[in-house]
């Protein structure tokens, strides 16, 4: 397992043991889906009874189990998950409450004497816990529900025409986040990048990021992928249109629910739904790596195939017990 250490803004403070010792500060795990994130999560938690709080913006949402690759219910007996079905489809669930409900899960995590594990793929979750949230107003449907129906072009350029900062900033292929830019730019009047954050909570800990070599990585996808389908997507993809589905934009841009629904509607056959979510899936993989990269400074370990989630968790283990380290390296640990 090769590491590189791109440093942390987030340096602990006071002493942070390894196995066997105490650890009093959170543990944050990112990385693109398909890294093994939640594996070595769980190999944390049995390490330094730990209970793992989800960062991930679909998991929240009840019934979503198979597209999201949400921990088995065996999992979740063994290791106490929060932040994962506390929502239901006809709710909106941002940034504003994943900080509401991850601060109470932490919170509970820390009276109970067990150490919170924070992982998931959802980069905005991690950045509000940075930076914040900003000041800008809440959703208002009428406006969304506009721009919603609005083709991808027009919006992009309505961001340039309007909010120049934001658009060179913004992933213009996250739709959702263009949308959620323009309503506070129609709200207010105000370009979108004015809005600061407001959030000045530091958040202590040792921020981590996981990493595989881009052809394992797909590799990795494409199985995931075809389990899910085998494990029923279609059949669960019908039963959530029957509560809502589409009437929620946020889970309606769940790669697999989306491509499904086309299916389910007659415009895609099951081969081709199946290849066209691994695609879509390897292209947002390498997008949240790039975002990571670019917008968070993780300690970053680079996992080869042949290392185990408990080799990992031992690995991080090992770095906590250490002073953080700055500047960048590479090394290899798999001894």
């Amino acid at each position: 397992m090769a590491a590189g250490d791109a440093g942390g803004t987030r340096q602990a403070r006071g002493s942070l043991k390894s196995a066997g010792g105490e650890l009093r500060e959170a543990i944050y795990i990112a990385g693109a889906t398909a890294s093994g994130k939640s594996a070595v999560a769980m190999a944390l938690a049995r390490r330094v009874e730990g209970e793992i709080i989800s960062v991930d913006s679909m998991q929240v949402y009840r019934g979503m189990d198979i597209g999201t690759a949400k921990p088995s219910e065996a999992e979740r007996r063994e290791v106490p998950h929060h932040l994962l079905d506390i929502a239901e489809l006809s709710e909106t669930f941002d940034a504003a409450r994943f900080l509401v409900a991850a601060e109470a899960a932490e919170k509970g995590i820390r009276e109970r004497g067990k150490v919170p594990i924070y992982c998931g793929g959802t980069g905005l979750y991690f950045k509000a816990m940075v930076s914040g949230i900003g000041s800008a107003p809440p959703a208002n449907a009428s406006v969304r529900e506009e721009l919603v129906q609005t083709a991808s072009g027009e919006l992009l350029r309505e961001l340039e025409e309007r909010d120049p900062q934001t658009f060179q900033n913004i992933d213009r292929q996250n739709l959702r986040r263009v949308i959620r830019a323009l309503e506070v730019i129609r709200i207010t009047g105000k370009p979108f990048s004015e809005f600061k954050s407001d959030w000045t909570v530091p958040q202590q800990g040792r921020w981590f990021g996981l990493e595989r070599p881009r052809e394992e990585l797909n590799g990795r996808i494409n199985a995931r992928v075809e389990e899910m389908f085998r494990k029923g997507l279609v059949e669960e993809t019908g039963r959530l249109l029957e509560r809502g589905l589409e009437k929620n934009p946020t889970a309606m841009q769940a790669i697999g629910y989306r491509q499904v629904v086309d299916h389910l509607q007659g415009k895609v056959s099951l081969p081709e739904t199946i290849e066209l979510v691994k695609v879509k899936t390897r292209q947002y993989a390498k997008r949240q790596a790039t975002w990571f990269k670019r917008q968070l400074k993780l300690e970053w370990l680079v996992v080869e195939r042949e290392n185990s989630a408990e080799e990992i968790a031992a690995e991080i283990l090992r770095r906590i017990s250490l002073p953080p380290q700055s500047g960048r390296s590479q090394a290899d640990l798999r001894d």
